[in-house]
């Protein structure tokens, strides 16, 4: 038998009851208990005045004895069944991931790598070219990540609609002026010299160093507001007015295959909303599998009771 606190087997009886009411509980008692990938799930063993059950948690259900001697059998179930359920519309990864940016500072890199063999005018047009297709895939990337509140949308690859439309919701607000300001006409001018670039016949290698230099620390202010405003970090912390807030990251215990992200306050601890980054990457010390409890076999199990249909308390 594992220990187990006195919350965890009120919840367990409340559960029970709750399944089969007017029933007692007799006994209980968790007998194993086996994490996937971080996903803990608990086994109970619970003598009830209708039957003796399975009771296994996250997300807890129940399983008779009777259909289920052998635990090992009833715990392989449950596992199918969690895989098998689908995930409500606010766990679906699809819908809740941060789409990186990867995509944009592959191109800054590959621009910058082409630099490095630039030699004629017809390279420094291309340094052009690539710092234009780096600045479209960033306003792409925005779009994907979340969405932007506006009367009429932009076509996706309307560069300084959207440049004015992110800078206007992410910097929205009088007291953000300057900053607004700011961002808008550095994204702005970049992308009139990135489109001169790439068709001027006079351009020289500085020119085209200019524009990748640029292009990248642009991007990367840009980046980085765009992160910040849909991960809701605010610019200082709300309850002590500090400015120093660190990233936290960690994961739910129903969801760990989904890394999240909040903002703490360095000073007084304040913790901000949590939201989804992406995929958890498991550690090397991570095991995907651990258990506690049972007794270590590993023979085969043949079921002896045929299981047309699950019962449930009070199936007659």
């Amino acid at each position: 038998m594992l220990t187990a606190t006195d919350e965890e087997k009120e919840g367990v009886t409340a559960y029970y009851l709750s399944q089969s009411p007017g029933a007692k509980v007799n006994f209980l008692q968790k007998v194993y208990s086996e994490a996937v990938i971080g996903h803990k799930h608990d086994v109970w063993d619970v003598h009830a005045s209708d039957g003796r059950w399975w009771v296994i948690t996250n997300p807890t259900n129940l399983y008779s004895q009777d259909q289920f001697p052998n635990m090992d059998l009833a715990v392989t179930f449950h596992m199918g069944l969690c895989l098998r359920i689908p995930r409500t519309q606010k766990q679906k990864l699809s819908d809740v991931r941060v789409r990186p940016f990867g995509e944009v500072f592959v191109k800054l890199q590959n621009a910058s790598d082409a630099l490095g063999q630039a030699q004629s005018v017809a390279d420094y047009q291309a340094i052009g070219m690539r710092s234009r297709e780096a600045l479209l895939a960033f306003v792409a990337a925005a779009q994907d990540v979340t969405g932007w509140s506006t009367d009429a949308t932009p076509k996706r690859a309307d560069f300084r609609a959207w440049n004015e439309l992110i800078c206007n919701v992410a910097l929205s607000g009088p007291s953000q002026k300057e900053r607004r300001h700011l961002l808008k006409s550095m994204m702005g001018d970049i992308w009139t010299f990135a489109n001169w670039l790439t068709h001027a016949q006079s351009a020289t290698w500085h020119d085209a160093e200019v524009a990748i230099t640029t292009t990248e620390h642009a991007l990367g202010i840009a980046t980085s507001l765009v992160l910040r405003h849909i991960r809701e970090v605010p610019d200082q912390c709300p309850k002590c007015g500090s400015p120093h807030l660190s990233p936290e990251k960690g994961w739910l215990e129903d969801l760990p295959e989904v890394a999240w992200e909040r903002p703490v306050c360095d000073e007084c601890g304040w913790t901000g909303k949590p939201v989804p980054v992406g995929e958890r990457e498991l550690d090397q010390s991570d095991e995907l599998i651990t258990r506690e409890g049972g007794d270590g076999g590993d023979e085969c199990i043949i079921p002896t009771a045929p299981l047309m249909k699950l019962e449930r308390p009070g199936d007659k």
